[in-house]
């Protein structure tokens, strides 16, 4: 079965669950474990190559998204039941359980997106930055512009499991 492209760098080699999802044409290089459910879609590049990165379970990297380190102690992490847009760049930061990074984003080393929280599609979140659970961060660079809707907190909240689904039939169609 295809699990995309995947390369052991100094020693470290991705850990892929059984379970989830690789596209043909991502990267995975190093230091990168990606969890049960989880998806990485076409064209995704995740380099662990000087610390570590880390997809929880359910979580979905979309098309074309590059996830790098910071050097050191700051890897990515990616909790479980994100929604990851398509062509972000992630480095060096944290997306905790059920946040939602839009397409097209940069998220800089040390911000996080808690829990419940959203960033907006083409926002930049520089270093340190922290993006509240229930707040909608917008801009270049992003700050908080308001509340989220209950439209957008519940697709933060099921759009992981569509995307679960999703890429078991994908998964399918490689066996």
């Amino acid at each position: 079965m295809e699990r995309g492209n995947s390369y052991s760098f100094r020693g470290k080699s991705p850990k892929i669950a059984d379970t989830a999802f690789i596209a043909p044409g991502a990267q995975l290089i190093g230091d990168v474990e990606i969890a049960d459910r989880a998806s990485v879609w076409f064209n995704c590049v995740l380099r662990g190559d000087v610390c570590h990165i880390r997809i929880g379970a359910r979580s979905n990297i979309q098309d074309g998204t590059v996830i790098h380190v910071n050097s050191g102690d700051f890897p990515t992490l990616v909790g479980e039941d994100v929604l990851i847009g398509h062509k972000v760049m992630l480095h060096g930061c944290e997306s905790q359980a059920r946040a939602f990074v839009g397409r097209s984003s940069v998220r800089m080393g040390t911000c996080v997106v808690e829990t419940g929280a959203m960033v907006a599609a083409g926002a930049f979140l520089p270093p340190g930055k922290i993006a509240r659970k229930g707040e909608l961060w917008a801009g270049w660079p992003a700050k908080p512009i308001r509340a989220m809707t209950d439209e957008e907190a519940a697709m933060v909240v099921n759009g992981p499991a569509n995307y679960a689904e999703l890429a078991a039939e994908f998964r399918r169609l490689q066996d």
